[in-house]
């Protein structure tokens, strides 16, 4: 009895170990590359722009692939290249070709791959290419072959072309913006990707593709207010039917002028009716939607806010100086607005209602500070060396307050005080989302009376801290007025271009399976 026991226990031992190497953890590749690219601003963005990183150090970005998340132990990763960048303006074809080579050489290395996740934001444009992420997930096709599973996560913001449709297998997008659910959203395509691998089901058997003829600024399509934010509310309850297994909505990128540049709604999943009719359902929430989208905040004149933070009595008031928003692609250096106040005879002297305005790049005027020093009084120009078009460089004299080095954007910050106004100036373009940007420099932004910030709509950080708050309509690369901008090469009739067209087809396009 004892032998046929130890017999027993030995032929489950050895089938155990049979099994763990008949079925490996699966082989995943991570790659991606990640920016807003503004085609109607003047700037390019380099290499250097996008800060890329390689092997194991993309691990850092994403707290879920920790060395002892769940998640990190259910495959077997081979991270490739990761960049990402500010948005900015168009990418340069050397800094595309750069990554792009990189990653695919880095891929070649571990082949083959039972899976890949791929993140991007969706609206990269580069010189002499249409679509790029359609060219560089084509390209890592070539690699790494059409069995291999790709998972991709996007931004809302980003643009899905059929061709991106049809080389992913799992598709993604963010279902806030503000993006608080960024790490959420990349998280779900990890999951869905390792479920598919592990349970054995492989790819998805149907992918609804259908294209909504809008194109609107994340300005007016924000989920913090209607009908954006019922219209997100809907996503997730279409992924809870059998059947499907994901679902998201696109609202594309305003400020490139591309034919891909539109809102998209895609679901995946094995039964072809639910998946069908889930795209087909939140295709048509949106276009009925369509007229409600507005700005999440009142939008005027900068004269106008200006006026209105003068008489307010609520601290700190806001301004968004939102036509050359570098979170959108803008270049961050027209000095149009910052000229504006400067004129302002309430802000002329030390003792006049304080305002900060965060912020514009000044490479020399930045190195000139340091040579002064703080305490030093300096007499310089700043910005306009990409974005001309509104303004010339800003003169600014006075006093140097702080300057602080080692910022990852900007590199240095240099304070001046310019009558009341602190004026925050930068080597390299940076935006100001959180309260420590400023502390960091010495500024208190809860106690200024106005703080002026070249974004659009407030981050979570800006929106809880503002007293009051209001949109400046003021020029540049994302201008809120679409029609000022004078698209070309989109796809027309395109809402709210052509206000008055017909309802457009919002019937599913069931997209090719990569393999097919």
């Amino acid at each position: 009895m004892k032998t046929f026991i130890h017999s027993l226990v030995l032929l489950l031992l050895l089938s155990a170990c049979k099994s763990e190497k008949t079925n490996p953890l699966p082989k995943i590749a991570i790659a991606g590359i990640a920016i807003e690219s503004s085609t109607f601003s003047p700037a390019q963005s380099h290499i250097e722009a996008f800060h890329p990183v390689t092997g194991d150090t993309i691990f850092k970005a994403y707290p879920f692939f920790a060395k002892d998340a769940e998640n990190r132990k259910r495959a077997q990763w081979f991270p490739t290249l990761r960049g990402r960048s500010l948005p900015g303006g168009i990418t340069t074809r050397e800094a595309y070709e750069e990554m792009v080579t990189k990653t695919l050489n880095m891929l070649k290395e571990n082949l083959p791959y039972d899976g890949l996740y791929f993140d991007i934001h969706g609206a990269m444009s580069v010189v002499g290419i249409d679509d790029p992420e359609g060219d560089f997930i084509e390209r890592i096709r070539k690699v790494i072959g059409t069995e291999t599973i790709i998972s991709t996560c996007m931004d809302l913001h980003g643009n899905v072309s059929e061709r991106l449709a049809h080389h992913s297998d799992l598709i993604t997008c963010y279902r806030l913006a503000p993006h608080e659910d960024a790490m959420e959203s990349k998280k779900r395509a990890v999951d869905n990707l390792l479920e598919r691998l592990e349970s054995g089901k492989g790819k998805p058997k149907y992918k609804a593709w259908i294209p909504v003829p809008i194109l609107l600024p994340g300005e007016k399509t924000s989920t913090r207010i209607e009908p954006g934010k019922s219209l997100y509310a809907r996503v997730d309850h279409e992924t809870k039917k059998e059947g499907v297994l994901d679902a998201a909505i696109w609202v594309g990128y305003a400020w490139a002028d591309e034919p891909r540049n539109h809102a998209v709604v895609m679901v995946t999943g094995d039964d072809k009716n639910e998946v069908s009719k889930s795209a087909e359902y939140l295709a048509k929430s949106m276009w009925d939607v369509r007229h409600d989208f507005d700005f999440v905040a009142p939008t005027t004149t900068l004269e106008d806010a200006l006026q209105q933070a003068l008489s307010s009595d609520k601290h700190p008031f806001m301004i968004s100086d939102m036509g050359d928003n570098p979170t959108a692609g803008g270049a961050g250096d027209v000095t149009w607005t910052l000229t504006e106040l400067l004129k302002r005879p309430e802000f002329k002297y030390e003792n006049g209602k304080s305002l900060i305005y965060a912020s514009i790049p000044g490479p020399d005027f930045v190195a000139k500070a340091i040579d002064i020093g703080v305490g030093g009084t300096i007499t310089a120009t700043a910005g306009a060396q990409v974005d001309n078009r509104y303004a010339p460089p800003v003169l600014l004299n006075g006093t140097i307050t702080a300057i602080e080095h080692g910022d990852k954007h900007a590199e240095t910050e240099v304070v001046v005080k310019v009558g009341s106004i602190n004026v925050i100036v930068t080597k390299k373009r940076k935006p100001y989302h959180r309260e420590s940007d400023f502390t960091n420099l010495g500024l208190n932004p809860k106690v200024t009376d106005i703080v002026v910030v070249k974004i659009g709509y407030l981050v979570p950080e800006l929106y809880n801290m503002r007293g009051d708050w209001v949109m400046a309509l003021t020029p540049g690369g994302v201008d809120q007025d679409l029609e000022r901008l004078g698209h070309k090469r989109i796809k027309r009739p395109m809402f709210p271009l052509d206000k008055d067209m017909d309802t457009p087809d919002l019937s599913t396009r069931l997209m090719p399976l990569s393999h097919q």
